[in-house]
């Protein structure tokens, strides 16, 4: 396993992995820069607190946080469906890592919770996040024109899903 439960211990090395422009290119706005071990404490105590709306776990290479990933449940008709994101820290990217977070927490979830379907939504212009998903069993249903909006510039996603077995 690669990924486990966060620990209150994992804020520093958890704002390293984050605090990095690369890293936050790719994910979605909202997310304090520079992030301080303040920000991460408060993550990993919501994270720890969430109960059945996120799980989320950090990812880990032998045993210290080198990045996060978690699944977070829809509501409403989409009560069954969850959405995957993770991130890795920059110096770790292209070793396996994220595919083999990804494969984890889809198992985890599928075997313990009533969720039918996860999906991610990249950037479609992130190949190596794109890959991971490919990488890990998703499927690709297809390409969001103009879905998003990111450092001032309008992005097209990609769609993929992955359901359970």
């Amino acid at each position: 396993m690669i990924i486990r439960s966060w620990r209150p211990e994992d804020a520093a090395a958890l704002a390293r992995a984050i605090n990095d422009e690369a890293v936050q290119a790719n994910l979605r706005d909202g997310l304090p820069f520079p992030y301080t071990v303040s920000d991460a404490e408060a993550f990993i105590g919501f994270a720890l607190s969430a109960g059945d709306g996120m799980y989320s776990f950090a990812v880990t290479e032998n045993d210290v946080c080198i990045g996060s990933i978690s699944v977070t449940r829809g509501e409403n008709i989409h009560r069954l469906t969850g959405e995957l994101g993770y991130y890795i820290a920059r110096e770790r990217w292209g070793r396996g890592y994220a595919t083999r977070a990804a494969q984890e927490i889809c198992r985890y979830v599928f075997e313990n919770t009533d969720i039918v379907r996860i999906y991610a939504e990249p950037f479609a212009d992130n190949a190596a996040s794109c890959r991971v998903l490919e990488k890990a069993g998703f499927t690709l249903e297809g390409t969001l024109r103009a879905n998003a909006i990111k450092s001032g510039r309008i992005r097209d996603t990609r769609m993929y899903s992955l359901l359970r077995e």
